[in-house]
């Protein structure tokens, strides 16, 4: 996993770049909202990645606001005193999440039969 210090192009032209390098034998399709970072004249997409964004304004159809959920429903009764311990806290819960735990909150019908009838199968 890695951690990034800002949301914005540049942040997330090495997040493509490692991602593509870490998974280099295969394709593979991100969804995305329509965060202006994502637009960048200056990104340059892998080969190895399709980016696929989602409608405006429907984050009901992002699969990573419902991981988020999952994250944030073991921090409703939490205190942090510092934004490190939040931190490690936030690593801890990811850390423990598998394939198959994912694929059960992120792996909508709806979804995965678009992307099939899509033939990005």
């Amino acid at each position: 996993m890695w951690e990034f210090s800002h949301l914005n192009a540049a942040c997330f032209q090495v997040f493509l770049e490692k991602f593509s390098a870490t998974y280099a034998q295969d394709i593979h399709i991100i969804q995305l909202d329509n965060g202006a970072f994502h637009f960048s004249q200056h990104l340059q997409i892998p080969e190895n990645i399709i980016l696929l964004f989602q409608p405006p304004h429907t984050p009901q159809v992002n699969p990573i606001e419902r991981l988020w959920e999952e994250i944030k429903r073991h921090l409703a009764w939490e205190s942090f005193g510092t934004l490190d311990e939040l931190r490690q806290f936030i690593w801890r819960r990811l850390e423990k999440l598998n394939t198959s735990i994912v694929a059960s909150i992120t792996g909508w019908d709806f979804i995965l039969d678009a992307l099939f009838e899509s033939n990005f199968s």
